[in-house]
């Protein structure tokens, strides 16, 4: 059987952490090609050190880096992108490099017969929802410059899947955290938040009433419907991976509080908030994938509070 070799791109964070240990434990090599900006080189020299992982240092905006790179990879995952924090404080950088950056990937890759592209899209491509939980057949309405490329990223797939028959699928991801997460994570940043007061011994703020919700997923879980979209039989299709269950801002307080430990009350600061919620239908991720979340959000916050003590880090 000929070696299966996953091209990538954005190989050295967070989520690829996560990702690429289920590809060795299934027999692929990695070939992580990533800038570095915001990569963790300890953890890809670990995988490097695996003897089945390489790491290519370069742009995704340089059209023939990446095709050189791509060449002889039987499969492509692009989770290369800048976030949505950034996206809004630089428009014109967030463009450039994930709209170049998405053309780079799925040229090449349509034009070296990869088997299977997988994209990080995002569940912000809905904007405000109208319903829960979100369908992938809602209308989108995107509302920053992040979220633009994404929606933008998922049409040009469908270019490619009709021009060059580009095999690939869309992997909408809702509000992913677990250990290794990052402090300044826009959506995940008030976890961090309420775990460093709390391990203060302060309580939680909470601005309103705390009825805004998300739809928290555990990045272990995410990590398995990357794999599961890279080896379905059905493909070419915008799939959400969620929980299905919104958890607002004071569910979660109340939650950390139980994981961390401490005896305190949430403080609610009373002011007007835009009261947004979000839950995935992952129906099609069950049909499509044959996946689903194992984690619950209790569970994996107190595993996220364990993970991040200071002695667990120590170690």
């Amino acid at each position: 059987m000929a070696q299966k070799t996953v091209f990538f791109t954005g190989g050295a964070g967070f989520i690829a952490s996560h990702v690429i240990p289920l590809l060795l434990e299934r027999d692929y090599n990695v070939r992580i090609f990533d800038n570095m900006t915001r990569g963790d080189r300890d953890r890809v020299n670990q995988f490097v050190a695996t003897g089945k992982v390489e790491l290519i240092e370069k742009d995704v905006r340089y059209g023939g880096a990446v095709r050189e790179a791509m060449r002889g990879c039987t499969h492509a995952i692009h989770f290369a992108t800048v976030s949505i924090n950034k996206s809004i404080a630089d428009p014109h950088e967030s463009v450039d490099i994930n709209m170049t950056g998405n053309h780079n990937v799925f040229a090449a890759a349509a034009d070296e017969g990869v088997q299977r592209l997988v994209f990080a899209s995002t569940a912000s491509v809905y904007g405000d929802p109208e319903r829960l939980p979100m369908h992938e057949d809602d209308l989108l309405r995107p509302l920053t410059p992040y979220c633009i490329t994404k929606r933008a990223g998922e049409d040009l797939l469908g270019f490619y899947e009709r021009q060059k028959g580009l095999s690939w699928n869309a992997l909408r991801f809702f509000n992913v955290y677990g250990p290794g997460q990052k402090i300044e994570a826009y959506y995940t940043s008030v976890i961090n938040h309420f775990i460093q007061r709390l391990r203060a011994g302060q309580p939680p703020i909470i601005d309103g009433k705390g009825e805004q919700s998300m739809d928290f997923v555990h990045v272990h879980d995410l990590a398995r419907g990357v794999v599961a979209a890279l080896e379905s039989e059905k493909a070419n299709l915008p799939i959400n991976i969620g929980t299905g269950v919104d958890t607002s801002i004071a569910q979660l307080a109340k939650i950390l509080i139980d994981a961390v430990g401490v005896n305190v009350e949430p403080q609610f600061n009373p002011r007007d908030v835009l009261v947004s919620r979000r839950a995935a239908d992952i129906t099609r991720a069950k049909e499509v994938l044959g996946w689903e979340p194992t984690i619950t959000v209790e569970q994996g916050m107190a595993d996220l509070v364990a993970a991040s003590a200071p002695e667990a880090l120590e170690k």
